[in-house]
């Protein structure tokens, strides 16, 4: 009965459109007072405030304002003509660099709406005057910013680390190794839908304008060759690495190209701040609904159902991966990992499922959520950035979302894919 209401409370407002922050501290007050009441009312308070009280998360701001200015300054357009330079030729090449650009921005901003912001401007007109067709166009496009979420440095599994404790380097390392994997997939489907539609080939450039283009991208290549670098060597930590990149991104847009005035910094700031206020409000109350999740019980009573079914490992992540493909049709990316991360993580770690493994399946459903209808984030990121309706860019995504599936597939069957490159990293 009181489970009933807490879930009809989050459902209304679910569906009367009230802010998320508000359906996850409504229906946690609802569920303390029901199941808890005899907790004091400035536990919530108290425990948003400890929660977010942890150095890690000052990575996300820095990261944040990074990526915005990025993806208003030049960095963007350079990735992308450097990946032209050296795939635009060959069969199916722009579409091969859509997916190498994405890659390379995701790299240096680590957020997903910044990379479609970022490049489809860009890139979508090109794909269309090659012949690739428009839903093709916006679907390919729309699919690989969501490698943004899984390679370094990914606000995603920073907030994963967070949840569970589990090393931002290593989830790092994963990411990396799996994001790659993500994008050959999609570049394997741009290839045999290349043969099928034979859109038109680029001219091959040659020695000197690929040169010239790689001197271009050196500026931006250089950002995340020094965060990876300094993170894996251990001479500055994920926090430190985000300020760096901040500071890097600042100096290349303001003072080297010169794509960006202190205006426009200004107002990248004022964008950015924007999104960090409602992102760290969703991870505040977060941090109280994890709480109550562990005082109630809810790991416990799931791990004694998953022992009293006898079900194996294999069986529990395939019916994780369904619960948040499920979610991802309706939540945002926070908050998925908010609700279903404190839940289900501490009855996976309970299985002996390995803790990097698991964020990895994790971030790649969420990444997955974010390209699914009818919610998914960058969804609307796109119609509202390329103008176009919400309906076509889903069914130009349809396609992607198979590959997805199977990445997933491959990565919850198979651990060592996720977790060998972590461990090389430590044994180094």
């Amino acid at each position: 009965m009181k489970i009933g209401l807490v879930s009809v409370a989050a459902v209304i407002l679910f569906v009367i459109g009230a802010e998320i922050f508000l359906v996850l501290g409504i229906t946690g007050l609802l569920a303390q007072y029901l199941f808890l009441p005899q907790l004091p009312d400035m536990v919530m308070v108290q425990r948003m405030i400890g929660g977010m009280n942890q150095s890690t998360l000052l990575a996300i701001p820095f990261f944040i304002f990074a990526a915005e200015l990025m993806a208003r300054g030049s960095i963007a357009g350079r990735l992308t003509d450097m990946a032209e330079a050296f795939v635009g030729h060959r069969r199916g090449g722009i579409g091969h660099t859509t997916t190498g650009a994405c890659l390379l921005f995701g790299s240096v901003s680590g957020s997903a709406p910044a990379t479609v912001a970022g490049l489809g401007r860009i890139l979508y007109p090109r794909l269309l005057s090659s012949g690739s067709g428009s839903n093709f166009s916006v679907g390919l496009i729309v699919a690989s910013a969501e490698i943004s979420l899984l390679i370094p440095p990914s606000i995603t599994l920073i907030i994963y680390g967070w949840l569970t404790g589990t090393s931002i380097i290593d989830l790092f390392a994963a990411g990396l190794v799996v994001g790659i994997i993500l994008a050959a997939g999609f570049s394997v489907y741009v290839h045999i839908h290349s043969l099928i539609v034979r859109p038109a080939l680029m001219e091959k450039v040659d020695a000197a304008r690929r040169w010239k283009a790689l001197k271009g991208a050196a500026l931006p290549l250089g950002m995340p060759i020094l965060i990876l670098g300094g993170i894996y060597s251990g001479f500055f930590t994920t926090t430190e690495a985000a300020a760096v990149a901040a500071i890097y991104a600042l100096v290349v847009e303001t003072l080297i190209t010169r794509s960006l005035n202190w205006r426009q910094v200004c107002s990248v700031a004022e964008s950015a701040a924007l999104v960090i206020v409602g992102l760290f409000i969703i991870l505040a109350v977060g941090s109280y609904l994890s709480f109550l999740v562990t005082l109630t019980g809810v790991p416990a009573a799931i791990a004694q159902t998953i022992a009293a079914a006898d079900m194996s490992v294999i069986h529990f992540l395939l019916i994780v991966n369904l619960v948040f493909i499920i979610a991802g049709m309706f939540l945002d990316p926070v908050s998925m990992q908010i609700v279903l991360v404190p839940m289900l993580a501490p009855v996976a770690f309970t299985l002996g499922v390995d803790p990097v493994h698991f964020g990895i399946i994790v971030v790649l459903n969420v990444a997955i959520g974010t390209v699914t209808p009818p919610f998914g984030l960058d969804l609307f990121v796109a119609s509202t950035t390329l103008r176009l309706p919400v309906s076509q860019i889903i069914a130009g995504v349809i396609p992607f979302l198979l590959v997805n599936i199977a990445v997933l597939m491959l990565i919850t069957l198979f651990p060592d894919i996720s977790t060998w490159f972590p461990q090389l990293l430590r044994r180094s």
